[in-house]
């Protein structure tokens, strides 16, 4: 049993998000799949572009909670990392939910295209934690007023607004497009227009992935957000929203 299914079809490496037991969060094992079968597309010569996609209602719930603990953050920075360095390009397909560290996920992806049933939040406020790592790849990215209400506020969006706000490229109808185009590019033409669209992500990673690792540490270990991540598990209320 895999957590990452692969497949190839005319230049086009997809890789599934399949880990229905915990809404496709980002669990030690899963990361550690999807980051091999990123590099091992970049390093094939056949492949134009990476399609990261997911089974069931949830793209990626963010952190495994029953697994959260200090080494999650550095496994997370490593996966943005993979994804925004890769010498192809990737494009996420999200028709369905997508929290917190999935946010960071999908805001490392070079091309994001949501359909009607995609919803998005970020949620750390509620529980105790920040979005600290996941702003490497999406504050050079997003409206800097919509980062502010929806990080402090953990209201959820669709995708229409996450499209307007810089965090989807695209609504469903474009994707068709998208991965015809890339299929057309050849292999030194992606890699070097990726570099160029991806310098300031590049450069926050190389400014800032160490101090928002340990801020990000920091938080996991804290009282408050052990009894934030403990509420949630336990679907109850934490202590300060009663």
């Amino acid at each position: 049993m895999t957590f990452v299914r692969r497949s190839s079809e005319h230049g086009i490496t997809t890789l599934t998000l399949d880990s229905p037991h915990n809404r496709n969060a980002l669990s030690a094992r899963l990361v550690s799949e999807l980051v091999e079968g990123l590099v091992e597309a970049g390093e094939d010569a056949g492949v134009r572009a990476v399609l990261l996609a997911h089974t069931g209602n949830t793209f990626c719930s963010g952190a495994d909670l029953t697994e959260a603990g200090a080494d999650g953050p550095q496994a997370l920075v490593r996966l943005m990392r993979t994804v925004v360095e890769l010498p192809k390009p990737v494009v996420a397909w999200v028709n369905g939910h997508a929290r917190a560290g999935g946010l960071g996920l999908l805001g490392a992806c070079d091309i994001s295209v949501a359909g009607e049933g995609a919803t998005f939040a970020f949620t750390e406020a509620r529980i105790g934690l920040a979005p600290a790592v996941i702003s490497l790849p999406l504050l050079p990215r997003l409206d800097a007023r919509a980062v502010a209400r929806y990080y402090l506020t953990g209201e959820r969006f669709g995708a229409a607004e996450a499209v307007r706000i810089g965090l989807v490229t695209a609504g469903e109808d474009a994707l068709g497009a998208i991965v015809d185009g890339l299929r057309r590019g050849s292999p030194q033409g992606l890699a070097e227009s990726k570099a160029l669209a991806t310098a300031d992500v590049r450069r926050a990673f190389e400014r800032d992935a160490e101090a928002l690792t340990a801020l990000s540490a920091r938080l996991f270990t804290s009282p408050e957000a052990r009894e934030g991540m403990t509420a949630f598990l336990e679907r109850r209320e934490p202590v300060w929203a009663r």
